[in-house]
């Protein structure tokens, strides 16, 4: 099928790495990306043409996820050797090493306000951490095994957590009491995040499924088979109207939320893809996974109005019945099985003008500031 204007397209990919790729993030200006990789590095790419990449060298174990604060000053990350590091994200490559937890540490989120840090880790624990002071606050414990990711709601009073013991847990950052709990049956999620409204969370199984959840009145309200392997990794669009997932099926995935369906399968990388996420602006997203590449994609579909598109989409595409369109909160559940309601993208069988994939890359050694009363952070985050 012919691509359109406003299908997503492969716009460039970064080699470096050496390994798998676990996790991405843009910067909040956009000029830049970070990533983690199983090759113990984290690297900084900037978009400028013939820019040179930042490795920075630190941990000594898989850097399994990695955040710029809101403000971009900042970069936090997290490593199977049990640590998390906070990067001022320059040429010097200055760090802050904490001995997080007794186990390795699988994300790290910010707050939106850049006060608060949240870790989850394989000690079953979640920890938060002051910025300001670069201090320990508390723990939230109640999960019975790993727990895979924790998450800020955009206002953040809450923190949504999932595990392995197959619960999606919301904890109360005030009274830091787990004041609702999801069960499931069969998977576990692997990556859990609010919408951009804080009403709903979407959660990535290692069944193959994606659920969304409304939090205020506990209910399951979106329920997509569309992946045929474990899903690692989504991100919600600033909109809200669409999430992109990642799955060891390797393929990415574009939900439109408010229609209730994939609009598109992306092919391009080789083997599982671990991690994927919009920038904030939603013009732009990045995916990383198992074949050590980091591709940039550009947006497109967010361009057109909404009614635009669903009218340009059952012009390309047959049905087998007319799409109904929901609204994101449905009175019931709607379970969506995967159809061929949708377009496939596969940039490797385009010929693409792609811009240097390789760009010098210049290897940061860290030299680790301990924490005192004195934190080398920004004046920017201490004021």
């Amino acid at each position: 099928m012919a691509s359109s204007p406003e299908d997503p397209v492969l716009e460039r990919y970064f080699k470096g790495h050496k390994a798998a790729i676990t996790s991405v993030d843009f910067s909040p200006n956009g000029k830049q990306l970070a990533t983690g990789s199983w090759d113990t590095f984290l690297m900084l790419w900037s978009f400028r043409p013939q820019a040179r990449a930042f490795r920075y060298v630190g941990h000594k174990d898989v850097v399994t996820s990695v955040q710029f604060s809101p403000l971009g000053n900042l970069l936090a990350s997290a490593s199977r050797d049990r640590t998390i590091r906070l990067w001022i994200p320059d040429k010097r490559g200055k760090s802050s090493e904490f001995k997080a937890h007794t186990a390795p540490v699988r994300s790290v989120d910010f707050s939106a306000d850049g006060q608060f840090l949240a870790t989850a880790s394989e000690d079953k624990s979640i920890k938060v951490w002051n910025m300001y002071r670069q201090r320990f606050l508390y723990s939230l414990y109640r999960h019975t095994h790993w727990v895979r990711c924790a998450k800020f709601s955009p206002d953040g009073r809450l923190i949504v957590s999932c595990s392995e013991d197959k619960t999606i847990k919301i904890w109360d950052t005030t009274n830091k009491q787990c004041v609702n709990n999801f069960s499931d049956f069969v998977g576990f999620a692997n990556f859990v995040a609010f919408n951009p409204n804080g009403t709903c969370i979407a959660s990535a199984g290692s069944d193959h499924t994606v659920k969304i959840w409304d939090i205020r009145v506990n209910k399951l309200l979106q329920h997509y088979q569309v992946h045929s392997g474990g899903v690692n990794c989504l991100s919600f669009h600033p909109s809200g109207n669409y999430l992109i997932t990642a799955s060891s099926d390797g393929t990415l995935k574009i939900l439109d939320l408010l229609e209730g369906r994939l609009i598109y399968t992306l092919q391009g990388h080789t083997g599982p893809v671990f991690t994927v996420s919009f920038s904030k602006g939603g013009e732009l997203f990045t995916s990383g996974g198992a074949d050590a590449q980091v591709l940039l994609w550009r947006t497109n579909f967010d361009e057109l109005n909404y009614k635009d598109i669903s009218k340009r989409n059952l012009k390309r595409l047959h049905f087998d019945s007319p799409p109904h369109l929901l609204d994101i909160y449905p009175r019931t559940p709607h379970p969506h099985e995967g159809r061929i309601e949708t377009v496939e993208i596969n940039p490797k069988l385009d010929v693409i003008d792609l811009q240097t994939s390789t760009p010098p890359v210049v290897d940061i050694l860290s030299f680790d500031s301990t924490t005192d009363e004195q934190p080398f952070l920004p004046k920017s985050v201490r004021n």
